[in-house]
């Protein structure tokens, strides 16, 4: 059994996410959770620890200061789970970087930088490399099954003409928020109106999955079309957050396709609705490449996107200590696994790790 110390885990965010991400990292043998930061002025620790079931644990600081926290606690990895874009993932990746602190985002923009934000992707690369650590964006899509998993197949073949892949999911577990982004519960009508004026955004993350696919295979990929349509209901479906009454919109079917010499070669598809079994849509993941063989993956129901996405951030905390300082992708490390066992084991210093002793 190591001796080491824990490795010193700092959680971003006090919401549901956050909230799942910390009691996993509880959970873990070798993880030990330092702290949560919290941009709720109203979070205390002891709102975080009923939050976890961890009622009366004076041991873990949270504030709304991220600067000080950092340096009182001295974390070796920070899990940010508290914003989906990079303009507002950015001035807490910096701070977290300067002060030695590698980073996993769940941000969505996060999982490839460099496509909406090339000027921070080469910052925040070149500043990683000059504290030592690593940065890192995953989550179950973009980061897993719309990208790393489409990679991962296409290792198989010599020859790839089209890739389509179709990820569909209930939202019925979620939140308000998310539900409004999807335009759940409005008419036809005002969820167009809600595309025109950003309030209904589908699906964060096409671009960068699309990207992310590109790069590896060695695309090179004209444009992207994005559209987002609305799932109108033909029954009542209810969740403890929206009604929705038939005529509404249950959800939104959001798509994008990808063009390289003026040809359609990646297609992905992610509608996501309330309730869909209602209506006998089963939910699920499929990937299928048309190439050299042809292959096709299909998997039902979907891989449930909170609790994978929490898992990821928690599991490859070893793979990005074991990685060289800089910015990072999920195609860029070693595949995720379960870190099941002590996850000191994991940490090789001969690779970048920290020992830990």
């Amino acid at each position: 059994m190591p001796t080491r110390d824990p490795i010193r885990v700092l959680i971003l965010g006090t919401g549901r996410m956050g909230v799942g991400i910390a009691r996993i990292v509880r959970e873990k043998e070798g993880l030990g959770l330092a702290g949560a930061f919290s941009r709720r002025g109203t979070r205390s620790a002891l709102d975080l620890g009923r939050a976890m079931g961890l009622e009366g644990d004076p041991g873990i600081p949270v504030s709304g200061d991220l600067d000080a926290l950092v340096a009182q606690i001295r974390p070796d990895v920070a899990i940010q789970a508290t914003c989906s874009t990079i303009s507002d993932a950015k001035d807490e990746i910096v701070i977290l970087v300067r002060h030695g602190v590698s980073v996993i985002s769940i941000a969505e923009e996060m999982a490839f930088p460099a496509c909406s934000s090339p000027g921070f992707a080469e910052e925040i690369h070149s500043l990683a490399v000059s504290h030592g650590v690593g940065v890192l964006g995953t989550g179950i899509n973009p980061g897993f099954v719309l990208d790393l998993l489409v990679i991962a197949l296409s290792g198989v073949c010599s020859d790839i003409r089209v890739i389509h892949a179709r990820r569909v999911n209930d939202l019925s577990p979620y939140g308000p928020s998310v539900l409004a982004s999807q335009g759940v519960g409005l008419s036809p009508k005002d969820f167009k109106h809600g595309i025109k004026e950003g309030t209904v955004k589908g699906h964060f993350g096409f671009p960068e999955s699309i990207r992310m696919i590109a790069r590896a295979l060695g695309w090179e990929i004209e444009r992207i079309e994005e559209s987002r349509e609305p799932i109108v209901s033909k029954v009542r479906r209810e969740t403890p957050h929206v009604v929705v009454e038939p005529g509404q919109v249950a959800g939104c079917l959001h798509s994008a396709v990808a063009y390289r010499d003026g040809n359609p070669v990646i297609a992905l598809m992610h509608p996501q609705q309330v309730h869909p079994h209602l209506e006998g849509v089963e939910t699920g993941d499929i990937i299928e490449i048309r190439g050299t063989p042809d292959i096709r993956l299909a998997g039902s129901p979907e891989i449930p996107g909170g609790q994978g996405t929490c898992a990821l951030a928690v599991n490859m905390i070893p793979r990005l200590l074991n990685a060289a300082p800089g910015l990072h992708t999920m195609a860029d490390l070693p595949v995720p696994a379960a870190v099941l066992g002590d996850a000191r084991q994991f940490i090789d210093p001969s690779l970048g790790g920290k020992s830990h002793a």
